[in-house]
């Protein structure tokens, strides 16, 4: 008998934080899954996030490798211990780093790693980028670089049109990054200045969205900027079982099978999920206007609420006197973690509100779910204008101002926030939005299918892979 053909190996370096790390994950699982030999590299206290799950995981194709390298946090002005962004004040501490391994046969870097175009060179290898958002933004942002519309109005809050888009979109200085506003140049910009530069030297983008969901910008990324992309997601919905779905990310800070329970006892689309991602931390009189805007809608919810960011701020407050036992049976608070995948897939969510992170964003869409929108920072604003303005299944709940840390937001007051609950559970537009929801939903299930669009760019992707080493050995 013959040898066995060597397996394509692939390379996975995420950017340190969940935002980032668990679509990794979740991408090097897919590849997995074709059988396609697959790496992870890691830092220590960063690697039981993929550990679990990769223990977990005896059904792919061919098993996933962890690398674990130490970071060295004191070179970067860092205490020990701090090795993701949720640790760390500015992301810009984590976009620099050198990595040297045994030569894969590509690399999928993070956009937040630039200087990965020059390791791949080196090694004679295609590097991939992966963003970790949309077609839209990656048309929306290049728009913005290319053409500059925020420099003509006169004032922060007069909106601009992004020229040249297949669709009218209009954004304001307010939404965009301080730096943006203030014509200077950050470390921000310089960052952002060397992931576009580096970006255009690469093999490609593989990009978390599918084709029926944003074709208008997946064809103009492609064709009208030039770029070489691949569309392969939703990745989250590798993650079949509920026990896929529950480990997914951190240890969640409400046991899954107690929450289902709470679910099961209710009607269907009768219950609100409010999440913000991993990093977004409200102020104090932030999280007192939704506590109240809860209680004065009438509407069962659960609330995931991460933290508050004010210094030694106690719960009370924050959480209205009394408000838990008033809440009893209507309403949960968890506070940590939750199996997010678990309640959107649930019958019970009748809305999401979000931060417009684009993979809470997308996992809204692949449950069907209409949206509250609620963006803080980096791409927010944009997604915001995709769910709201573009597909027509969410409602803004009035956010203004870019702020990378959410206690710089301008307050989102109770009457806003409570008519907006309303008006996406039992408004005019309710049942048409929860009904583009749910035809999204099933596009997106059917995308990942064999012969769907995301299945098959993902299959073109590693024979054009595969077709690339066999030609370098040669």
């Amino acid at each position: 008998m013959g040898a066995e053909p060597r397996l394509l190996h692939a390379v996975f370096f995420p950017f340190q934080a969940h935002g980032h790390m668990i679509p990794a994950l979740d991408i090097a699982r897919l590849f997995a899954s074709r059988r396609v030999r697959t790496t992870i590299i890691s830092t220590p206290l960063n690697a039981p996030s993929f550990q679990k799950s990769i223990k977990s995981s005896p059904e792919l194709g061919t098993p996933i490798t962890l690398e674990i390298f130490p970071f060295p946090a004191k070179a970067y002005g860092l205490p020990d211990g701090v090795e993701n962004v949720e640790q760390a004040v500015s992301l810009n501490l984590f976009g620099h780093g050198s990595w040297r391994a045994a030569a894969p046969d590509c690399l999928v870097a993070d956009m937040f790693f630039p200087w990965a175009t020059d390791v791949a060179a080196k090694l004679n290898i295609p590097r991939l980028v992966f963003h970790g958002t949309s077609f839209f933004y990656l048309c929306a942002s290049d728009v913005l670089r290319l053409y500059k519309p925020h420099t003509t109005p006169h004032s922060d809050n007069e909106p601009f049109s992004l020229p040249t888009l297949p669709h009218e979109v209009k954004l304001t200085r307010m939404q965009l990054p301080p730096d943006y506003r203030e014509n200077g140049e950050s470390d921000s910009t310089r960052l952002l200045t060397r992931v576009k530069e580096s970006e255009e030297k690469t093999y490609g983008v593989i990009v978390n969205s599918f084709y029926e969901l944003e074709s208008a910008y997946a064809d103009y990324y492609r064709k009208v900027l030039g770029r070489r992309a691949w569309h392969i997601g939703p990745v989250s919905l590798c993650n079949r079982s509920t026990e896929e779905k529950a480990r997914r990310g951190k240890e969640a800070a409400i046991n899954e099978h107690e929450c289902l329970k709470w679910l099961d006892s209710k009607e269907p689309n009768s219950v609100v999920y409010l999440c913000f991602g991993s990093t977004v931390k409200f102020t104090t009189a932030q999280l007192r206007e939704i506590a109240l805007s809860l209680e004065a809608s009438g509407q069962q919810f659960i609330w995931v609420v991460r933290g508050c960011s004010d210094d030694g701020a106690k719960e009370q407050q924050w959480l209205p006197q009394g408000f838990e036992r008033k809440m009893e049976g209507k309403g949960l608070v968890v506070r940590g973690w939750a199996p997010q995948m678990l309640i959107l897939d649930h019958e019970a969510i009748g809305a999401f509100v979000t931060h417009c992170g684009w993979n809470s964003t997308l996992e809204g869409v692949s449950a069907g779910v209409p949206m509250v929108t609620w963006p803080v920072f980096a791409e927010q604003f944009f997604n915001e204008k995709l769910v709201t303005e573009i597909l027509n299944i969410g409602i803004p709940v009035g956010a203004k101002q870019w702020s990378e840390t959410a206690s710089g937001s301008v307050l989102v007051k109770q009457e806003a926030i409570e008519m907006a609950l309303r008006q996406i559970m039992a408004g005019e537009a309710a049942e048409e939005m929860r009904s583009r929801a749910k035809k999204l939903k099933e596009m997106a299930w059917r995308s990942v299918e064999v012969g769907g669009s995301s299945y098959s760019d993902l299959s073109a992707l590693i024979e054009e892979l595969s077709s690339y080493h066999l030609h370098k050995s040669k």
